[in-house]
């Protein structure tokens, strides 16, 4: 498995902290996972690991480091799971898959698990490195077919992302229908990939605060850890799994570093 710490943070100040969260989860990985539930062991000696360097402060320069890097990765590697920072790096990681997947002849298919749609306006002169809340609306103003995008877990969204949503006919599954039936909801999800390239982003804040309180955006009536995990280690089996981000742990806001050892027990999932 290849794993890439992406510090990238573009979030109204809001998610300051999260550019931590890559060293954090590695280091609990290091410390404190053992194995993952089925008996693998993790030995983090055995794991490639690279950082994508980034300067925050020139965010254009910022996603261009960020799409450039992730291209050469969907280019020459099987998978890749990369470690936010918040939801904004989500936006040049689709772009470079999406990119990635049209060189190669792929049709590419994005999964979304989150709280929220990340559908707001973006913001003009932003376009090239929108925030957390617009970045899901810029991939698909610029060329992501939303045809082939699924969001999970959406329960709060404003009214512009929701008639935007409506207006490009993105697929929901609501966290009802998500807990209705989980075995078979967990199906439907692995059946919208099919014969497609898959590229996972999952927002932390799609699990209830309850157990998942270090993030900057939390909404109540989430998953627990424990279907979160048993979702992850459903969505493994996807043998057209290409890419994964995982994105808006704070370990500033953390408490007991649970959430921080919740990311680094999803990372162990995907070994």
């Amino acid at each position: 498995m290849f794993i890439v710490k992406v510090p990238g943070i573009n979030g109204l100040g809001k998610t300051i902290g999260c550019e931590k969260a890559g060293n954090e989860i590695i280091k609990c990985l290091k410390e404190e996972i053992y194995s993952n539930e089925f008996g693998k062991a993790v030995n983090i000696n055995e794991i490639d690991l690279e950082e994508i360097h980034l300067d925050n402060s020139d965010l254009e320069i910022a996603n261009k480091i960020i799409y450039k890097n992730s291209f050469d990765m969907f280019e020459s590697k099987e998978k890749t799971i990369f470690l936010g920072g918040d939801h904004s790096i989500s936006y040049s990681l689709s772009k470079a898959f999406l990119d990635s997947c049209k060189s190669r002849g792929k049709e590419p298919c994005l999964i979304i698990f989150d709280a929220h749609p990340d559908c707001m306006s973006v913001t003009k002169g932003s376009e090239k490195y929108p925030n957390h809340e617009e970045w899901l609306r810029a991939l698909i103003e610029q060329g992501f077919s939303s045809k082939n995008i699924l969001l999970v877990g959406i329960r709060n969204s404003a009214e512009e992302e929701i008639e935007f949503l409506r207006e490009n006919n993105i697929k929901i599954i609501n966290m009802n229908q998500l807990l209705e039936n989980l075995e078979e909801t967990c199906e439907v999800i692995m059946e919208f990939s099919d014969k497609k390239e898959l590229y996972l982003s999952l927002d932390i804040d799609i699990v209830d605060p309850v157990f998942a309180i270090g993030t900057g955006y939390r909404e109540p009536g989430g998953l627990t850890s424990r279907e979160f995990i048993y979702i992850i280690q459903r969505l493994n089996k996807i043998k057209n799994l290409r890419g994964v981000d995982l994105v808006e742990i704070n370990p500033e806001k953390d408490a007991n570093n649970m959430t921080v050892k919740l990311g680094a027990r999803i990372l162990a999932e995907f070994l």
